[in-house]
């Protein structure tokens, strides 16, 4: 696979939209009630607490891959 230059900025704020906003929406189906009772405050500090390691660890170099993948497929 031809080397894949890293993402622009529009690129990646594109990236980081994709994988942030499912993973909010999932984590605040699931936990919203639970999480209701709690200041907003301390709420966004629990969700962002289980959402950026998810996006970082596991979304984000998913979408990497499938970026560099259409990028080699578009070259070739």
């Amino acid at each position: 696979m031809p080397d894949v230059p890293p993402p622009t900025r529009h690129q990646l704020a594109l990236m980081i939209w994709i994988a942030v906003f499912p993973t909010l929406t999932v984590l605040n189906l699931t936990f919203g009630e639970q999480l209701s009772q709690l200041p907003s405050v301390l709420r966004t500090f629990v969700l962002a607490t289980v959402a950026v390691p998810i996006v970082i660890y596991l979304l984000m170099p998913r979408l990497h891959r499938v970026r560099s993948r259409i990028l080699a497929r578009a070259a070739a």
